[in-house]
């Protein structure tokens, strides 16, 4: 692969994507809306040029994927826009990755898994998503292996990272870099995944460079799952932090949620939280090899670092 067009490039997986395909040496096309954000965070890259525009423009995306090998579809939009947005913009990569000729590599989340009633998650286990966010990304699934376009779909659980602040845990980490009191959404006692930006993205570049991982799923669980207030510990150990955490409850979200959006939307993802999805890596790891696993202590203190800068 010589060329890839990285849409959503902004965010923050598609931000650990095009640094890693960087890091291969990969001529890469940032994509974007926010033109002044991708210039920020691109400008010194010399192998990365900077596209803006609409995703949904169709002449913009037909230049922007012109002698491209693979596209990676990064672009998520606010939880209220799910309906509104996700389909067509699905069908519109599927679109060009046809007349391109090209392939596609999906990152998706753990939503169109569902409840399931034992952990780890394999890839083949039955979907049947009781939320209407699963049930999107479950048709975007379903649409793009229908679609004939060579494409493999990589699930990652909750991300945290460099430039990673749309994550439910960056509000955490936000407030902690401030010094003011943090909230952390969840039963703290619970385990989940929360996985490193760039331990992710490197295991989907790996994937899309190899021509016998496409038209299937793979799932790329983070090191280890982790309880809040453990997480919270490591936080004081990194940064001093010794303000008291707020657990941010299903009760208070709702009541948020009155007057915002996007809170009322989180609501009927918040029961990941009391019984998470926790990935298998274990066909990644049969096929592939090993699972990049950044420690959460190194993760955290390079994303701390990052957020600084960025102050």
């Amino acid at each position: 692969m010589q060329t890839a067009l990285v849409i959503g490039a902004s965010g923050g997986m598609g931000y650990a994507l095009v640094n890693e395909l960087v890091n291969r040496n990969i001529q890469v096309k940032a994509f974007a809306r926010n033109k002044e954000k991708l210039v920020a965070l691109f400008q010194h890259h010399k192998n990365v040029e900077i596209i803006s525009g609409d995703v949904f423009n169709e002449q913009l995306m037909m230049n922007a994927s012109d002698g491209v090998d693979i596209i990676f579809h990064a672009v998520s939009f606010p939880y209220q826009d799910w309906d509104k947005y996700h389909m067509r913009c699905i069908d519109m990569v599927i679109k060009i990755a046809q007349r391109r000729g090209t392939k596609i590599a999906l990152v998706d989340n753990i939503y169109a898994y569902g409840r399931q009633s034992t952990n780890p998650v394999i890839e083949q286990v039955r979907k049947e998503p009781q939320t209407k966010k699963g049930k999107i990304r479950l048709t975007m699934e379903n649409k793009l292996k229908k679609s004939k376009v060579p494409s493999l779909i990589v699930h990652f659980p909750d991300l945290y990272g460099p430039n990673a602040e749309n994550t439910i845990l960056y509000e955490t980490l936000k407030n902690v870099v401030q010094g003011k009191k943090a909230n952390f959404v969840g039963n703290m006692q619970v385990k989940r995944e929360f996985l490193y930006t760039v331990d992710g993205a490197k295991a989907m570049v790996e994937l899309a460079l190899r021509d016998d991982t496409y038209n299937q799923n793979w799932n790329v669980p983070a090191v280890h799952p982790i309880a809040g207030e453990e997480l919270v510990e490591i936080l004081r150990e990194i940064t001093g932090y010794q303000k008291g955490v707020r657990t941010v409850s299903q009760g208070m979200i709702r009541l948020f949620g009155i007057v915002s959006p996007s809170m009322k939307e989180i609501v009927e993802m918040l029961y990941l939280t009391e019984e998470p999805v926790i990935l298998s890596g274990e066909k990644y790891e049969k096929e592939i090899g090993a699972l990049p696993r950044t420690s959460y202590k190194v993760g955290l203190e390079e994303t701390i670092a990052w957020m600084k800068k960025r102050v």
